[in-house]
């Protein structure tokens, strides 16, 4: 029987995709029904339908699931960016805990069997509301005419206005409202895509949980980088943001780009700090207590760091665990950012290398060294598939470790061969992409290493994006 779009269908959810749709069937034609969670028995409208199968919108709840909760911001349907916050959390976690068994088993090629052997339980959070340290906020005017603030409904670049967001920390409010009054009271502009006009395109801010130190920097669409008021009465606004506790650093970036990048390339203090300091501490991984040991990091408005502190710490302290140095080892951290784990690593290694492409992230990841007095590392700029085989090849360094922390996209297939090449004693590889995850590992397996160990840590809670580290060991052949 074919369906059409905008046909009404009963289903009965009873799977979720890996992007948090609710799967179900109707006379064995399978529907993906947005906002949907397994357990519930929905009317839905089909928004795009395909011969075996279709995309649909949820219309109306007929009957609850168990596991179905009453989210806690209303606009999470509208977002787009809390996929799965009206599913019970321990329901959201066991979710995720499948999806990296399901995308081992269907695109690493393992045995059911094996997947459940080698998998640990999920690490949660007792807490999993205002995790985030980072949120850019882009700004826009809403139909009053009014600067807006807010996020971009999904799959579009129209600005839903909420600058309460229930993921991120609650001072982020205060700053928004302090910004949008700025912007409205002196008449700046807010940036709109469609003609390019406007000065501010979006509010980036970052806080430091073990600091309490916050900055914000402002995305600007103007090109006057060597001027020092890059906007009108510049004082002003600074003068209110430096009333606000804890507020460290103030900075705007240029971007006249028409481009989905949020930040420019260069970035211009006009009041405080360049960054701000946060400490990562060192757990004890069986019960994730800390230990006392930290190590203190420099964040500047371009820096990549880990968004979740709390779960980060929990993260580091398994690959730590994983990785098992005795202190006499030799360790490659690979797309090592700004050193986190890198500097993490270093107090029970003998020496640590880090490679990372961005030169700004090096420049960084050395000061975060200097700053702890860690002088076991040493921190290459360039890509890692060069940087890799001309070290090995070239300099005969070897290393016992490797770790691993590539972007979604996973490792680049050379930097896969220049470790096969290496031959490690363990390979760590951390992911914030299962699938890409189980793509890579079974190409290390096939190159002679057998995966002993998986854990999921979840570091974005009411999504649907898990972090995942996995050890590995090379099979003596």
């Amino acid at each position: 029987m074919g369906y059409e779009k905008n046909d009404i269908l009963t289903v009965k959810i009873e799977d979720m995709s890996n992007d948090g749709e609710g799967i179900g069937k109707a006379d064995g034609y399978t529907l993906f029904v947005k906002d949907a969670v397994i357990g519930d028995t929905v009317s839905c409208r089909i928004t795009k339908a395909k011969k075996n199968y279709a995309y649909a919108r949820l219309e109306r709840i007929l009957e609850p699931s168990l596991v179905r909760v009453e989210p806690r911001c209303k606009f999470h349907r509208q977002c787009g960016g809390c996929q799965i916050q009206a599913m019970d959390y321990r329901a959201q976690l066991a979710y995720k805990q499948n999806k990296v068994r399901n995308n081992l088993i269907r695109i690493g090629g393992f045995e059911a069997a094996y997947a459940e052997k080698i998998m640990e339980p999920i690490v949660g959070m007792e807490d999993c509301f205002h995790y985030r340290n980072k949120a850019q906020f882009p700004i826009g005017v809403d139909k009053q005419g009014n600067p807006a603030a807010g996020f971009y409904a999904g799959r579009t670049h129209d600005i839903i206005a909420n600058t309460d967001c229930a993921l991120g920390v609650e001072e982020n409010k205060e700053i928004l409202e302090c910004i949008l009054a700025y912007m409205k009271k002196y008449h700046v502009p807010a940036y709109q895509e469609k003609t390019g006009e406007g000065l501010v395109r979006h509010v980036l801010i970052r806080k430091g949980f073990d600091s309490g130190e916050i900055m914000v920097c402002l995305v600007l669409n103007e090109d006057r980088e060597k001027k020092r008021d890059f906007l009108p009465e510049q004082d002003r606004l600074v003068g209110r943001l430096k009333e606000i506790r804890g507020m460290t650093s103030v900075s705007v970036s240029i971007n006249t780009e028409q481009t989905n990048v949020i930040m420019g390339k260069e970035v211009y203090v006009i009041w405080g700090k360049r960054g701000i300091t946060d400490t990562i501490h060192i757990l004890e991984t069986e019960n994730f207590t800390r230990t006392g040991r930290g190590i203190s990091f420099l964040i500047s408005p371009l820096s990549f760091y880990q968004v979740n502190p709390v779960q980060t710490e929990k993260l580091y302290s398994l690959v730590s665990e994983y990785a098992g140095l005795g202190g006499t080892e030799t360790v490659w951290d690979v797309y090592c950012g700004i050193g986190t784990i890198s500097l993490f690593l270093a107090g029970a290694a003998k020496q640590v290398y880090g490679v990372e492409a961005v030169p700004q992230a090096v420049e960084d990841a050395r000061e975060n060294a200097a700053r702890n007095g860690i002088g076991n590392v040493e921190f290459f700029v360039g890509k890692a598939e060069e940087v890799l085989p001309e070290k090995y090849e070239k300099e005969g360094v070897y290393a016992e470790v490797i770790v691993v922390d590539p972007p979604r996209k996973g490792c680049d297939a050379k930097v896969i061969a220049a470790m096969l090449q290496m031959r490690p004693e363990r390979i760590v590889y951390v992911s914030c992409d299962s699938a890409t995850l189980a793509r890579d590992v079974r190409v290390l397996c096939d190159g002679g290493y057998e995966v002993s160990r998986v854990r999921g840590v979840d570091q974005f809670c009411h999504t649907v994006h898990v972090e995942c580290v996995v050890l590995m060991s090379r099979v003596e052949k």
